[in-house]
């Protein structure tokens, strides 16, 4: 659909759309599939050129052979390179951050892996957040090597003037400043004015330094990072965005030409989301919004009963930052929500991390997030299992950390199965004189 059809569906009588209102129809035509009120599943591998002259023209575009002419548009050739169903989906998904353009991935980690493939070479420095998500570490810090691409970590409360340092340091050999806010899974916030101003210093013209946001945890409808002068934002739709635990998909948005690099190599590794995931992924932005502020409502309930509670020595919740005025100031520049994650340490260490969510009914031991249904899981041993205990203490996982994605349950009778998970820990000796004074 040309860019101008697409300004007057996004526009009624003077005012712009809000995204949950386009989310029903933006980038679809009824007429173009008997007139149904839903995009059907484009389920094809391969599409009809009119003319060879026309196949031609399109592959001239596909492969950057010329430029396109005014109001010319690259046509369907290959669901590897394009897809209605894929393309529709990534019109909408460009809604909630304000981003020119999108691309639809098989995973999260296919969106970061290709996304950062497509703007580091060797010799290349990653500077990164810590803690990220635990495939991510491992891509960083294993699977970039081999291309002869260094990662460096850093803490995400490190002052913006160290941080300036630091990038200033590495100079143009630092070409990605990637940052994962609020973190997985601390819920650590990362400035990201702090981290464009870093990045801005560091880099040029010529070799610019790009600021890669994993957004994954407030997800499009809570923060914004395009609008805080990242250059990417990246999700795992696999979570919020597709938010029923029976799909998995990545996606990631910037500008017309930075997404084309990233287009590029999606195209030649294949990493792009399959038409029925798509399709499904389109069905769930529709409720996006609804999902995302409930469960936040939820969370919030949630977290202030556990930050109450005896067995809990501390909780990981945006909404608890009251003793921490660095991360709330950044909390309130960037974020519209707390959101729905929250982490806890109980009393204790692993065995009555485990007893815990072994006890647990209404709410699954399992990992991801941003489900309909609450998850709890034990970063640790599991999401984070493959980062060093020294380095997981340094970044503040501990054994006792336990990470909730809260769903759109009743938030009371999630309470009622996380205290009887609680009534059956034993609390461990050391801690019984300290438990019985606190009730």
């Amino acid at each position: 659909m040309k860019v101008k059809e697409l300004r007057k569906q996004a526009e009624l009588n003077g005012r712009t759309l809000k995204p949950e209102s386009l989310m029903m129809s933006y980038g679809f035509n009824p007429e173009w599939s008997e007139n149904a009120i839903k995009c059907p599943i484009f389920q094809t591998s391969t599409f009809v050129f009119n003319r060879a002259e026309e196949g031609k023209a399109f592959f001239e575009l596909a492969y950057g052979l010329r430029q396109p002419a005014p109001e010319e548009e690259m046509g369907l050739i290959y669901s590897r390179l394009n897809n209605p169903s894929l393309e529709i989906l990534e019109d909408r998904l460009t809604l909630w951050d304000g981003a020119e353009d999108a691309a639809a991935f098989a995973s999260g980690m296919a969106a970061i892996s290709t996304s950062l493939l497509a703007l580091l070479k060797p010799g290349d420095v990653v500077l990164h957040a810590e803690p990220v998500y635990g495939g991510t570490d491992f891509f960083l810090k294993n699977v970039l090597p081999r291309f002869g691409i260094t990662a460096e970590g850093f803490s995400p409360t490190l002052p913006a003037d160290e941080l300036l340092a630091r990038a200033e340091a590495l100079g143009e050999k630092l070409a990605v400043l990637y940052v994962e806010t609020p973190a997985n899974p601390t819920n650590h916030l990362v400035d990201l004015d702090a981290c464009v101003a870093a990045a801005r210093r560091a880099g040029s013209a010529e070799r610019p330094c790009r600021v890669v946001v994993d957004n994954t945890f407030l997800g499009p409808v809570f923060q914004h990072p395009l609008k805080h002068g990242a250059d990417l934002v990246i999700y795992s739709a696999t979570k919020f965005l597709g938010g029923h635990s029976d799909l998995i998909a990545g996606a990631a948005l910037g500008t017309k030409a930075l997404m084309k690099e990233v287009r590029a190599m999606r195209t030649f590794m294949g990493t792009m989301c399959d038409p029925n995931t798509g399709w499904m992924l389109m069905r769930s932005l529709e409720t996006l919004k609804l999902r995302m502020e409930r469960a936040a409502h939820s969370a919030q309930i949630i977290a202030d009963w556990l930050r109450e509670h005896p067995q809990v020595t501390r909780t990981y919740y945006l909404g608890h930052l009251d003793d921490n005025p660095a991360q709330q100031d950044i909390y309130r520049r960037q974020c519209l929500s707390p959101g729905s994650m929250i982490s806890f340490d109980i009393r204790g260490g692993e065995a009555e991390a485990f007893a815990f969510l072994n006890k647990l009914q209404l709410i699954k031991l399992a990992v991801s997030l941003g489900g309909t249904e609450s998850l709890a899981e034990h970063p640790a041993t599991m999401t984070h299992s493959d980062i060093e205990p020294a380095t997981q203490r340094d970044m503040g996982i501990t054994s006792s950390m336990v990470r909730l994605s809260i769903g759109v349950e009743d938030p009371h009778d999630l309470m009622a199965d996380l205290a009887q998970a609680f009534a059956g820990v034993e609390i461990p000796v050391e801690a019984e004189a300290q438990y019985d004074a606190v009730i």
